[in-house]
């Protein structure tokens, strides 16, 4: 019970996104920066192609020779989205270990890649989507073709 409270806290900070739906001042300063801070991320946006520095040698490995694999072998199902897609696999505890240090290396690697993880209540499937700016659909479709496949 404790390793699965310890994964659900941890999820949100492995994948960067706040617990709170409080805003902040932080927040209320970036609304007023408007389209200043839009053009400034526009600007900034990497390159749709992995940075495979990202990741140590002992990381790359594990990440494109052991967990990619293994999370394709576990693939549950795949859903299109107008922006990229989304899988499904199942709930147990493993697995969503796997997910979420895929998921942790993807975001280092391809930080272009919107990452959402959904876990379903009563132990059910979780579904990781991969989603981002023009483009990302279709370099999921080439570059990670062996996802896609039914």
């Amino acid at each position: 019970m404790k390793t699965i409270l310890a994964a659900m806290i941890g999820l949100p900070a492995i994948l960067g996104f706040a617990m709170s739906g409080t805003p902040t001042e932080h927040d209320a300063c970036a609304d007023s920066a408007g389209a200043t801070a839009t053009k400034s991320v526009a600007d900034k946006e990497s390159p749709l192609a992995c940075d495979r520095t990202a990741l140590s040698d002992t990381e790359r490995k594990r990440h494109f020779d052991e967990l990619g694999p293994m999370l394709r072998n576990l693939k549950k199902s795949v859903r299109e989205l107008p922006n990229g897609y989304e899988f499904e696999f199942p709930g147990d505890r493993a697995t969503v270990q796997l997910v979420e240090e895929w998921v942790a290396q993807e975001r280092a690697c391809c930080p272009f890649f919107d990452i959402n993880v959904r876990l379903e209540r009563e132990r059910g499937s979780v579904w990781m989507s991969l989603t981002g700016r023009e483009g990302v659909k279709r370099f999921i479709e080439v570059e990670g073709a062996e996802w896609i496949k039914g």
